[in-house]
């Protein structure tokens, strides 16, 4: 089998990864465009979910520096490998047992005090502002990209022998975009279909996608589940 250009690779593993995430926990941003986008209109709406996706972004780059020495180390490499098997079929069986559109923790009530603290010092009035600084204090956006971001470095390509991330620059930068574009993507649509709809596209809907994809995270789980066995078994551990 010829190898897949790892830009192109890494570029996929991000854009699918971040819609995924962009569209399923249906946290403060979403529940923001849904309501702001029926009253304040299309524009104001995107742009909430423009500042998101920039914040967002910034996120996933961060959480890509620092793990390149450390997935050198074989332990250290399986230990995120089955991090990430439990880490995506735990939020995948919660997604799909939520009764309603936001499934509240303790890491929701420390974002919600630390996005209160940030408001007060800069007091957001733009759309653009607003969507950033709510990504920004969202301590569950940064954690799950540290463990995506190590996820994907570690993991292998469904259909070849390569990560879906290689430890190169250009192929990170090329995930980094693609989950800023699919980001954007995503929010454009919850944008235009909001403020379109007037009221039409409600939190029940937001409910069913969040279900539906909870059911692909599980199937991503159990897929990555089997490497990680099969991979045991090969070296008979």
């Amino acid at each position: 089998m010829s190898e897949v250009p790892p830009v192109f690779l890494a570029a996929v593993a991000g854009f699918v990864i971040a819609l995924i995430f962009a569209s399923i926990p249906v946290g403060p941003i979403n529940l923001t465009i849904l309501n702001e986008g029926a009253q304040r209109g299309f524009r104001w709406a995107f742009m909430i979910g423009l500042g998101a996706s920039v914040m967002d972004a910034i996120y996933c780059a961060i959480s890509f520096t620092g793990f390149s020495q450390f997935l050198h180390n074989p332990t250290v490499k399986a230990t995120m490998q089955v991090l990430s098997f439990f880490f995506l079929l735990f939020l995948g069986l919660k997604f799909l047992l939520a009764k309603t559109v936001k499934v509240p923790n303790k890491l929701d009530a420390a974002s919600e005090k630390l996005e209160a603290r940030i408001e007060q010092k800069i007091h957001p009035h733009s759309a653009f502002m607003t969507g950033f600084i709510r990504v920004l204090a969202n301590l569950g956006v940064l954690v799950a990209w540290v463990v995506l971001s190590a996820s994907l470095m570690a993991n292998k390509a469904f259909f070849t022998d390569q990560d879906w991330v290689a430890d190169t620059f250009v192929a990170k930068g090329a995930c980094v975009s693609a989950v800023f574009i699919a980001t954007t993507v995503w929010f454009l649509f919850l944008s235009f279909a909001v403020s379109r709809g007037h009221g039409k596209f409600s939190a029940k809907t937001l409910l069913r996608l969040q279900h539906v994809s909870g059911l692909c995270l599980i199937a991503t789980a159990l897929f990555e589940g089997g490497q990680i066995a099969w991979h045991f078994a090969q070296h008979k551990i």
